[in-house]
């Protein structure tokens, strides 16, 4: 065969594959209606062992390696339980309609427009996008009833939380309903005829500066101009044209604003991982066959042993605790507010019982949201 003639069967090939993978998706969400009528979980990590040594065993055959088999049936399997979880809970909530507003932080090509498109893609058939210079304009859209929904980063795997959304939770009215996590790949990206030898002044957003701090440290005689996301640093290179002035974002990011990458994987740590939550005007219940977090802040006062007594409820109540972290108390010195989350349904009877009892032995408590867990952990199977 000629060079084309293969290229061209690949092409029909991966159309196969594409047509494929849409009646798989479709099946999915039929097994996601079968498991609601008949009480099951959505997950059943069982049946998804079995399926991966099946897959496994039949790949052998045709001389595909384990490995391979596996790590595309991971990105396969995770995509069909979240397929799943979001018509469940749009079916009782009464979600999923054919648009929804959101606001989120900077433009199209921010990390955050990335994933609003990621969350709200398998929750509605368009995304009306309302881009924002601030976290507090974020929350105040949906506040104002501007947008549906706000899509706000909360924890980096480099930079740690993100204290001005943390902070922004406890006054605002607003319930969360849904989180995601999502990979980020920070480049340096610039116009035409950039040279990273060259390199005079360097635009990201403040998080990507903290995420990139110590690449940043071996780039000398270099300014910092901090932006309100990574749209405004990619507007700002593209409006100057000049080449000593560049980028950190997305290399996706970055191409919207026909810039071009000199360097990749500036993140402190390898794998560079953002967590996001999602917060509406109102609560949502959490469907008994989705695992569940719910998020709740308490003060717990000054008293010695005062958290540990509070976090001996959760324990007594089989509560598994998920975060945990501390924020002062404006006009309060040397006080503290704590934000926990945890893996559990605030319908269930253990949850209930573990925030009456914490009413009582602590100054305050607010629960923030509950909402579905997309903590999707690759199912294992053993090397044998």
């Amino acid at each position: 065969m000629e060079l084309d003639d293969i290229r061209q069967a690949i092409s029909s090939t991966d159309q196969q594959l594409l047509q494929l993978l849409a009646k798989r998706r479709e099946l999915a969400l039929k097994v996601a209606e079968a498991k609601l009528s008949q009480n099951k979980p959505i997950r059943d990590q069982k049946r998804e062992q079995e399926l991966l040594v099946s897959l496994i065993t039949q790949g052998k055959a045709l001389g595909i390696d384990a490995q391979y088999v596996t790590r595309i049936y991971h990105v396969i399997i995770e995509d069909s339980v979240l397929q799943q979880q979001a018509k469940v809970q749009g079916q009782l909530n009464g979600e999923n309609g054919p648009s929804v507003r959101v606001a989120f932080l900077g433009g199209q090509g921010s990390y955050s427009y990335w994933a609003t498109q990621k969350y709200f893609t398998r929750r509605a058939e368009r995304i009306i996008e309302l881009g924002c210079d601030s976290f507090n304009e974020i929350v105040q859209s949906v506040e104002t009833g501007h947008a549906d929904y706000a899509l706000l980063p909360i924890e980096n795997t480099s930079s740690g939380s993100i204290n001005e959304v943390f902070d922004l939770l406890q006054h605002t009215r607003l319930s969360i309903v849904g989180e995601l996590t999502h990979p980020i790949a920070h480049c340096l990206l610039g116009v035409a005829g950039a040279e990273l030898s060259k390199v005079r002044q360097v635009c990201a957003h403040p998080q990507v500066i903290a995420q990139c701090s110590q690449y940043l440290l071996g780039l000398s005689n270099v300014k910092i101009d901090y932006c309100d996301s990574s749209s405004a640093a990619f507007t700002k290179v593209k409006a100057l044209q000049d080449p000593t002035v560049i980028a950190i974002g997305g290399e996706e990011g970055g191409q919207l604003y026909g810039l071009q990458v000199l360097a990749r994987d500036l993140a402190n740590q390898k794998d560079n991982v953002s967590r996001f939550i999602v917060v509406a005007r109102k609560p949502v219940a959490v469907a008994k066959a989705i695992p569940a977090k719910t998020t709740f802040i308490m003060y717990t006062g000054q008293q010695p042993g005062a958290l540990v007594e509070a976090l001996l409820v959760l324990k007594q109540h089989g509560i598994s605790m998920a975060k945990l972290e501390s924020r002062p108390i404006p006009g309060n010195p040397w006080e503290e507010m704590f934000y926990v989350d945890v893996f559990a349904n605030l319908a269930d009877y253990a949850m209930t019982r573990a925030l009456e009892e914490l009413n009582n032995i602590t100054k305050f408590v607010k629960v923030l949201g509950c909402y579905p867990s997309e903590d999707i952990e690759p199912t294992q199977v053993s090397a044998s």
